[in-house]
């Protein structure tokens, strides 16, 4: 018995040479502006470090205590940080909004 017709392994041929190939030029302009989206997520205002999408709003606090002069609010730096509780990082000790039923 044969192995599988001509068209099935020229087939075959054609998936491993495009896996090989990799990403086209669209690919890559879009995967490049994802990524320089994401690396510039947050910005500060005063000294305009940028920060990734996945930083937590701690992380944005201490850089507004360590890089800036004491007495620095905040919000100047990151809009990100309005309402943001340095003692309660994870806002557990947040009050419960209020039910707006009927």
């Amino acid at each position: 018995m044969g192995k599988g017709s001509n068209v099935q392994k020229a087939q075959a041929a054609r998936e491993r040479n495009q896996k090989k190939m990799g990403k086209t030029d669209e690919e890559r302009k879009a995967a490049k502006a994802k990524a320089d989206a994401d690396g510039a997520a947050f910005c500060c205002k005063i000294c305009k470090q940028t920060f990734m999408v996945n930083a937590k709003p701690p992380t944005l606090y201490l850089h507004v205590t360590s890089k800036h002069p004491a007495g620095t609010d905040p919000v100047m730096c990151f809009d990100s940080l309005k309402g943001f509780d340095p003692n309660d990082p994870k806002g557990l000790n947040k009050p419960a909004a209020p039910a707006g039923g009927p």
